[in-house]
């Protein structure tokens, strides 16, 4: 090759457990924490740790197995690493890159209003009503859908520290700046959310709240819609299909254990997950014991548990401050870390497409998420349009972006075989048979269900009401441009050096591939004799 169109060296990982915080990092997000203790309540309770354990190991910890070998093998972004599989497999990644920016548009805010709230936590700012706090006083919604020119200063500025403290890990690289930040971060959040859990179990009414998450109904377990709820569970929480464990493994060294990695990362983020219930439960049961009503009656999730829910519980327990700026702090450390990885999606996918370097990609591509989510989410209409594109680039986009990959990957390009030989040949933890079939069979069924199910319901039913016009520009047209874009990016050609980078990884797999064969050829040959 010439110099002019020489492979540039990838950045890498120094080291297996920097890559190892850095995806845990990013698999323990809000969802972890306001999502899953809701998720297991309402599906069975204490039973329902039985088909989520299940689909972590037949759905979650294979496809992250399957997305690792696809990004280490090609040492590229999703778009390139897709199309390394095959030409026409490129739209795939596009999309995941379209998807992970979309989330990262409106996931700064929420991190913005953690960032308030940690500050409101100190004088409880919300008084005797957090809910009209939140949405009126704080937000200022107008209650309209769509568009608003009404910016709302207090949202403002924190979204803008967030995107400014983002971009600047994201342009000091993989390992000084993603690697370094979640070495940090990700200790202080495990350590911070333990404190605020051992807290909530000495509040009076803790043991009601743990009762009502882990009594177990297991007629649950006869009930497709539990099972269902437990694979979404796994698929959104591990941050699998939205191109982030495909980019990160891409920074990886060639000899690295992908399977060992996986499986920690894995039963981390579901570890967390446990963690996040007890100690949501026991907060909910305090609620419940000091209003006087059933835990039943205080249940919920997303943004009205974090931002309406605990608000209450904090104005109620004593040294609720402290615990109210630990609690918003949790979700700060896990809100940044899951961003950071969501923003790197796009920047590593652009720099490979133009040939540029991740350092100008991070001010091109993440300055101009900054300067979208800025004009959209800090407004009186933003809680409608965040509220709308988190449901259909979640429920709709990511799920079939999954499955369209795994149809691809497992039936289409054949490829399953070639991943699993990768991931055998650089990792201690091997993989036969049930891994091809958990990706190719199990996992397509559960997602081909998932997503009929919720075109339905949003086709027949909407969403929150919103007008249908709302729902066809920041919903049904979202995804529909998001797929359009893909497909139209394809076709622009890759710069010889990103494609010379994929050539070099593949020649330098095959060529330690061939050196390992023969090493235990002679080896069995020595034997024998």
């Amino acid at each position: 090759m010439s110099s002019a169109t020489q492979a540039p060296q990838r950045q890498v990982f120094v080291s297996r457990t920097a890559f190892i915080m850095a995806a845990i990092g990013s698999a323990i997000g809000l969802g972890n924490i306001w999502r899953f203790p809701y998720v297991a309540y309402e599906s069975g309770g204490g039973a329902f740790i039985i088909p989520y354990l299940v689909a972590l190991l037949t759905a979650g910890i294979p496809l992250l197995f399957m997305v690792y070998a696809i990004g280490h093998r090609s040492r590229s972004s999703a778009p390139l690493a897709y199309r390394s599989l095959h030409r026409a497999a490129e739209p795939i990644g596009w999309f995941k890159t379209g998807i992970a920016t979309f989330i990262g548009i409106y996931y700064a805010v929420i991190v913005a209003w953690a960032i308030s709230f940690t500050g409101f936590s100190l004088t409880q700012s919300w008084g005797d009503d957090p809910e009209g706090f939140f949405i009126g006083e704080y937000l200022q919604q107008s209650g309209e859908a769509g568009l608003s020119g009404t910016f709302v200063p207090g949202v403002m500025i924190p979204l803008i520290i967030v995107w400014i403290l983002c971009l600047v890990v994201l342009f000091a690289g993989v390992q000084a700046g993603i690697a370094r930040f979640s070495n940090v971060f990700v200790p202080l959040l495990v350590i911070i959310f333990a404190i605020l859990v051992v807290r909530a179990l000495f509040l009076p009414g803790a043991i009601d709240g743990l009762d009502a998450l882990f009594t177990p109904d297991w007629g649950a377990l006869a009930n497709p819609t539990v099972w269902i709820a437990a694979y979404g569970q796994i698929f959104f929480s591990l941050s699998i299909m939205f191109g982030i464990m495909l980019t990160y493994a891409s920074y990886l060294k060639r000899k690295t254990n992908l399977t060992g990695s996986g499986l920690v990362v894995g039963f981390a983020n579901s570890s967390f997950e446990m963690l996040a219930g007890v100690g949501v439960f026991a907060a909910l049961g305090f609620m419940a014991h000091t209003a006087g009503v059933g835990v039943d009656e205080v249940v919920s999730n997303g943004v009205g548990l974090a931002f309406i829910a605990f608000p209450t519980i904090i104005s109620e327990m004593p040294g609720g401050a402290i615990f109210g700026v630990l609690f918003f702090l949790s979700l700060i450390f896990a809100g940044l870390t899951s961003l950071v990885s969501i923003i790197q999606v796009p920047i590593s996918a652009i720099a490979d497409k133009t040939g540029i370097s991740e350092r100008t990609s991070t001010i091109v591509v993440g300055g101009l998420m900054a300067v979208v989510s800025i004009l959209i989410m800090p407004t009186a209409t933003g809680l409608s349009v965040l509220d709308t594109i988190d449901a259909f680039t979640n429920n709709l986009g990511i799920v079939g972006v999954a499955l369209t990959s795994v149809i691809a990957v497992g039936w289409l390009l054949l490829g399953l075989p070639k991943l699993r030989d990768h991931l055998n040949g650089v990792s201690s933890f091997k993989l036969g048979p049930i891994w091809i079939i958990c990706v190719s069979v199990i996992t397509p069924v559960v997602l081909g269900f998932m997503l009929i199910q919720q075109m339905m319901v949003y086709a027949q039913e909407g969403y929150e009401g919103y007008p249908t016009w709302h729902l066809l520009i920041f919903g049904w047209g979202l995804i529909a441009g998001l797929a359009y874009l893909s497909f139209l990016v394809s076709i622009i050609p890759w710069p010889a050096k990103s494609l010379d980078r994929v050539e070099k990884a593949r020649a330098e797999f095959e060529a330690q591939a061939a050196a390992d064969a023969g090493t235990t050829a002679r080896t069995a040959g020595g034997e024998e004799a």
